[in-house]
């Protein structure tokens, strides 16, 4: 049975918080531990449903992608190996699935863009459990990362992320953005985000006007990364970090920008990038072996329902 869980309160994000950060774990936040290769017989590209508006995507220890809908919030599941697929998890009218991320016990973590996130067993399609972390109106729910015991969710209209527990039951945590953040009206701020490499705090990418943000756990204190080799991040969406290398996504530059990261985050140095012509303004990412997948959201073509749309692989 889904249950709807209220927002948290105030009184709830500090506490909350605090208990978190003493279950985190060193090497976390990385949204996928898979190393096996990919065999180069695996398709690199296969289509998504005409007019499913993906933007989130998550990948486990197996050959199976999740990709999610704008449109009516449906989770589709492909094979890697054949990049042949079907629907696991049906939409709803009002519904939408933006970023995703599945845990080692099978469940998959939905940001809802509505104020909303959703926990869905990823081997029957089934919604465990519906948050309604804010008012429907003026937050934008818009990615995940797992850390310690906590799926974490951005909200690119306000400055809090909010720490679902890993699981079916628990608490939710609101940590407000304090410190360096800057949060600007009326454009995406907070979205990507990943754990640090000591797995002792988040790494935030605002996508307007493109910087990077390292959170503590404990206090939401934010600390801007110093970049080098690059002026800024414009258009990030999706984080991805294997070990002290992140990369960022940046959508309407068609281009994934790679930093090596110092050991405590505080410096990111560019150290190449990475485009392809199939790039359609790709959103997030998930990396399977020696593979990054990403979906194309393509928002500077008609989001008809005729527009067709696809997934695609690069190597890293």
């Amino acid at each position: 049975m889904t249950r709807i869980h209220p927002r948290p309160t105030r009184r709830a994000v500090l506490g909350g918080a605090a208990l978190t950060a003493v279950a985190v774990t060193a090497g976390a936040g990385t949204a996928s531990a898979n190393s096996s290769k990919a065999p180069a017989s695996w398709p690199t590209e296969f289509p998504l449903p005409d007019g499913f508006l993906p933007e989130g995507i998550a990948i486990g220890s197996r050959p199976y992608v999740y990709v999610g809908s704008r449109a009516d919030g449906a989770i589709h599941r492909y094979d890697l190996r054949t990049g042949k697929g079907a629907v696991l998890s049906e939409g709803a009218e009002g519904r939408v699935s933006v970023g995703l991320k599945l845990d080692h016990d099978g469940l998959l973590y939905v940001a809802g863009s509505t104020g909303v996130a959703r926990v869905v067993d990823s081997r029957t399609g089934d919604v465990v459990t519906t948050y309604q972390l804010t008012p429907a109106t003026g937050h934008f729910i818009n990615d995940v990362t797992l850390l310690g015991d906590r799926a974490w969710f951005t909200d690119s209209l306000d400055a809090v992320l909010y720490g679902v527990p890993r699981g079916r039951s628990g608490e939710v945590t609101a940590l407000p953005l304090t410190g360096d953040w800057v949060q600007t009206p009326g454009v995406n701020n907070a979205n990507g985000i990943v754990g640090t490499p000591d797995g002792h705090g988040l790494i935030v990418v605002s996508s307007n006007p493109g910087k990077l943000y390292t959170v503590s756990l404990r206090t939401g204190r934010a600390r801007e990364v110093a970049l080098s080799g690059a002026a800024n991040v414009a258009n990030g969406d999706g984080l991805f970090r294997i070990g002290r290398t992140l990369y960022v996504v940046q959508n309407r530059l068609n281009l994934i920008s790679v930093f090596d990261l110092d050991a405590k985050a505080t410096t990111a140095t560019l150290r190449r990038t990475i485009t392809d012509p199939r790039f359609d303004v790709p959103t997030t990412a998930a990396r399977f072996g020696n593979r990054l997948y990403l979906v194309n959201a393509r928002f500077t073509s008609p989001q008809t329902p005729d527009t067709t749309f696809s997934a695609v692989a690069v190597s890293i």
